[in-house]
Order: structure tokens, then C-alpha cells, then sequence
């Protein structure tokens, strides 16, 4: 798995995802962009990953398209409309997308911590084709945690109740998504 960050200037949000969606088809791999201020950090999107790449290896997928799976998990969500919330807008849109060969799971023993694995050269070249379409920086070292917290309807009281940070609530709401079915 890759991660690649930047800001994008989407004119024509249709055009802008028909780029990664051929970008994908091209290296034959899936990328989901996000816009990074609904993602928590790099590991939020590592286990998005990995659940969703287990519901694929598993056959349990909530979406029949594994970019669509990936952006439910992240968001934590079942219905797609609500997660397309955390999905890249037209105008500045800071952007954080993963690029998956979703087949090469096949290769591991153990399908979760795929984002682990060292990543596929097709996962490499896509993500350089990418982060040619984005003004290439971190955008997800400035997370702003009343975004986060009202996207993921993570309470004060909730945060009070934990010794662990917003980022780790967040990822409990992703690894959560498995059980609510």
C-alpha cells in the first residue's frame, strides 16, 4: 500500500476521479482518495485497508467495489452516502489517498496488516502517477480535532473516558465497522 499526500485544485470533481480511476485501471490497482481533514493519520487509512482487503479475502464485503470498501471502512460507516462525506470535494481539497493491489494479499499468509507488506511495484508507479495530479505535501500532519470529532461522533465525554488520543478512537471506529454487521 501506498499513501500519497497534496493538495488538489478539482475543477471538475468527475474528471478528477475519472484521472485516479484510470490511473488505477492503468497499473491495475485501487485508489481511494480522501479529503485529509477527515482522516485522523497514516494508520487510520492503514486499517481501512486491512479490513477492508479482509472482507474482500473473505468474500464479506459491504460494496461491491474495493475503493468503495476501503472509503466505508475509513469513514466508519455502512452507507456509502455518509461516507462520501470524507471523499474529495471540487475547489482546494486537501487530499490523502491510498493505492492497494488488492490481489497482492494473495501472496501473504495473513491478509490483515497488508498495509504492512512491503508495497508492489504497481503500487508504486500509481502512486507516483498520482501525486503528479496533487501539489505533493503532508497534509495529514494538521488534522484539526473538532472536525474529526464531529465526523465520527466521538464525545467529549467519550475522549474523557480513554487514556488514548482522538486518532485512536477513530481507528476503534474503523475496526468496529466489522462487528456491526
Amino acid at each position: 500500500m501506498e499513501i500519497v499526500e497534496g493538495t488538489a485544485n478539482i475543477d471538475d470533481l468527475d474528471g478528477f476521479l475519472d484521472r485516479l480511476t484510470a490511473i488505477g485501471e492503468r497499473h491495475g490497482v485501487t485508489l481511494q482518495a480522501f479529503d485529509a481533514r477527515y482522516v485522523a493519520d497514516a494508520a487510520h487509512l492503514r486499517r481501512a485497508v486491512d479490513h477492508a482487503v479482509r472482507a474482500l479475502d473473505r468474500n464479506t464485503t459491504i460494496a461491491d467495489d474495493p475503493g468503495v470498501e476501503i472509503l466505508l471502512y475509513a469513514a466508519g460507516r455502512r452507507q456509502i452516502n455518509q461516507a462520501l462525506e470524507m471523499g474529495v470535494s471540487p475547489g482546494e481539497c486537501p487530499v490523502a489517498a491510498v493505492v492497494v493491489d488488492t490481489d497482492a494479499h494473495d501472496d501473504c499468509d495473513d491478509p490483515v496488516g497488508t498495509s504492512e507488506r512491503p508495497a508492489t511495484p504497481a503500487e508504486t508507479e500509481a502512486a507516483a502517477a498520482l501525486a503528479d495530479d496533487l501539489d505533493a505535501h503532508s497534509t495529514l500532519d494538521s488534522t484539526n480535532d473538532d472536525q474529526l470529532q464531529s465526523f465520527f461522533d466521538i464525545t467529549d465525554r467519550e475522549l474523557d473516558a480513554t487514556d488514548g488520543t482522538i486518532s485512536d478512537v477513530v481507528r476503534e471506529r474503523v475496526t468496529l465497522l466489522v462487528v456491526e454487521r
